[in-house]
């Protein structure tokens, strides 16, 4: 194989296990209305929410763990309609936190777990 091509083979290589590697350490987001819940898994952190509408308020709770010892922490992040984000964090192998959110003057919020 010729020096160019082996070059352009490893910078592919490279490109590919990075994305893969952006994409594993994300969970999903998509718009979510009430009543709802989710229980996301990624490589790294665990999370399970719920989503309850009462007065014109969206309110998400639930808890989040960061489920390895890698140095990063487990992070839950719901933004509404205003774009004004609410996070929560877990670091440390086995560190389960709670969070309680509300989200004024909304019915739909993007919640999404990761790592940071």
């Amino acid at each position: 194989m010729s020096a160019v091509r082996k070059t352009f083979m490893s910078a592919l290589s490279a490109i590919v296990l990075a994305g893969g590697l952006a994409v594993g350490a994300a969970g999903t987001a998509s718009a979510a209305t009430c009543p709802s819940s989710a229980s996301p898994k990624i490589n790294g952190a665990k999370a399970s929410w719920t989503l309850r509408c009462s007065g014109g308020s969206l309110r998400v709770s639930g808890w989040l763990e960061d489920t390895r010892m890698d140095g990063k922490c487990a992070l839950v992040r719901a933004v509404g309609r205003n774009g004004v984000p609410h996070t929560k964090r877990a670091c440390g192998s086995g560190v389960r936190e709670q969070f309680d959110f509300t989200l004024a003057k909304t019915n739909e919020a993007e919640v999404h777990l990761s790592l940071s």
